[in-house]
C-alpha cells in the first residue's frame, strides 16, 4: 500500500495548504483603502490607548467604509460613532488627548471639517506651545479629501492650505498602498497632530503589497520612515514634477508620456507637506534644471506657491527656467461633469513642458 505525506503526518499538508493560501493572499492586489483600514486596526493592537471615532465611522464603516469591522472586532468603546457636530468630534479628541489617549477621528468630507476648524486653530494647533511642551497632542485628524470622483461642492475640496499654514500642525497625505499604511502608522505614533489627508479617487487603487510583512517591518522599526522624507518616484534627468497626493498618479502619467517624446521627467512625491524635505527637492531640481509643481487645489495662496517659493530660493543658481504650476483653477470646485477641466492632467503639464525655456 502506497503512503501518502498527509496519512503518516497530516499537519505537513494542513501547514503546506496554510502557506499555499498565505502566499496566494499576498499575491492578491491591496487596495489604498485596505491599507488605511488594516493600519488602523494594527494601531489599535498595538496601543490600547488609540480609539477611533466620528460620523458613521462605527456600524457602518465609514462613508468609504475605511474603518470596516473595527468595531466588531475590538468593540463600541474602541470604535464609535457620534452625532453629527464636527466642532463636538475635534473637541472631545482634545480632551481625550490632554489625557493620555490617542484619538484617531475622521471627517467625514473634506469640506464637512471647516465647522471644526476653529478647534484645530485655536486648540489642537496650539496646546504643546501653550503649556510650554508640558501637554502634547497625539491625535490623527482623517480627511477624505480632492476631487476625482464626480463629487458635488462640499465633497472634494483641497484644503491643505488651511491646514499647513496653521503652525504646530503636521500635515500627511500619502499617494501609494504602502505610504496609506507606513504613514498612517506614523500619523497615530506622532506626539503632535496630524492631518491626515487621504485622495478619495486613490482609495480604490491597488497594488502588490504584502501588508503583514509591512506591519512587521514597521513594529520592528525597520520600514523607511516617510514623515518629513520626500520619494523620488521616477527618476529622471531633463525637468522635475513636484506633487503629493491625489496629484503623483497623474504627474506618473505625464512623465511616462514625456519619454515616448524623449523627455525624461523626474517626480518628486513630497509625502508630507509639513514638515517639508527641502532637501530632497531642492537636489532633485538642481540635478534636472527646471521644474514644475503639480496639485489640485487652486494655485493662488496654495501649497504649490510655497513650493515654487522655497525652490526658486534654494535653486535660483542651478534653474534654467522659471519654476511653474499646474494645478486647479482659482473657482469653487465645479459641477460633477465639469470637474475633469479644472483638475491637473497629463496634458496640461505637457503642455506646460513646453513654456520651460527649451530653446538655447
Amino acid at each position: 500500500m502506497t503512503t501518502t505525506t498527509s496519512q503518516v503526518n497530516p499537519n505537513v499538508s494542513d501547514a503546506t495548504a496554510r502557506a499555499a493560501a498565505k502566499a496566494a493572499a499576498q499575491n492578491q492586489p491591496v487596495t489604498f483603502g485596505k491599507a488605511l483600514n488594516t493600519a488602523l486596526a494594527d494601531a489599535l493592537s498595538a496601543e490600547k490607548s488609540v480609539v477611533i471615532f466620528g460620523e458613521d465611522v462605527g456600524t457602518l464603516g465609514g462613508v468609504f467604509r475605511i474603518t470596516d469591522g473595527l468595531t466588531a472586532r475590538f468593540g463600541s468603546e474602541r470604535c464609535f460613532d457620534t452625532p453629527l457636530a464636527e466642532s463636538g468630534i475635534v473637541g472631545m479628541a482634545v480632551g481625550m488627548a490632554m489625557n493620555g489617549m490617542r484619538p484617531v477621528i475622521e471627517m467625514q468630507f473634506d469640506a464637512f471639517a471647516y465647522p471644526a476648524f476653529e478647534q484645530i486653530n485655536s486648540h489642537v494647533a496650539k496646546m504643546r506651545n501653550r503649556t510650554q511642551g508640558r501637554l502634547p497632542l497625539p491625535m490623527v485628524i482623517r480627511i477624505p479629501y480632492a476631487g476625482g470622483v464626480g463629487g458635488v461642492e462640499h465633497h472634494c475640496d483641497s484644503s491643505e492650505a488651511y491646514y499647513s499654514h496653521t503652525p504646530g500642525l503636521k500635515v500627511f497625505t500619502p499617494s501609494t498602498v504602502a505610504d496609506a499604511y507606513l504613514m498612517l502608522r506614523e500619523a497615530i505614533d506622532s506626539e503632535d497632530p496630524v492631518i491626515f489627508f487621504e485622495p478619495k479617487k486613490l482609495y480604490w487603487s491597488k497594488e502588490q503589497v504584502d501588508l503583514e510583512e509591512l506591519a512587521a517591518e514597521y513594529e520592528a522599526r525597520k520600514a523607511a520612515k516617510t514623515e518629513g522624507v520626500a520619494r523620488i518616484a521616477r527618476a529622471g534627468k531633463d525637468a522635475t514634477l513636484i506633487t503629493y497626493g491625489p496629484s503623483v498618479s497623474v504627474a506618473m502619467e505625464a512623465a511616462k508620456l514625456a519619454a515616448e517624446e524623449g523627455i525624461s521627467l523626474e517626480v518628486v512625491d513630497i509625502r508630507t507637506i509639513v514638515p517639508f524635505d527641502d532637501e530632497t527637492v531642492s537636489a532633485s531640481v538642481r540635478k534636472t534644471g527646471r521644474a514644475i509643481v503639480v496639485a489640485e487645489a487652486q494655485g493662488f495662496a496654495s501649497v504649490a506657491s510655497e513650493i515654487v517659493a522655497r525652490v526658486q530660493e534654494r535653486c535660483f543658481h542651478s534653474l534654467a527656467a522659471p519654476v511653474l504650476r499646474v494645478t486647479g483653477f482659482d473657482i469653487p470646485f465645479p459641477a460633477p461633469t465639469l470637474e475633469k477641466y479644472n483638475l491637473p492632467s497629463a496634458e496640461r503639464i505637457l503642455d506646460t513642458l513646453d513654456q520651460l525655456q527649451w530653446e538655447a
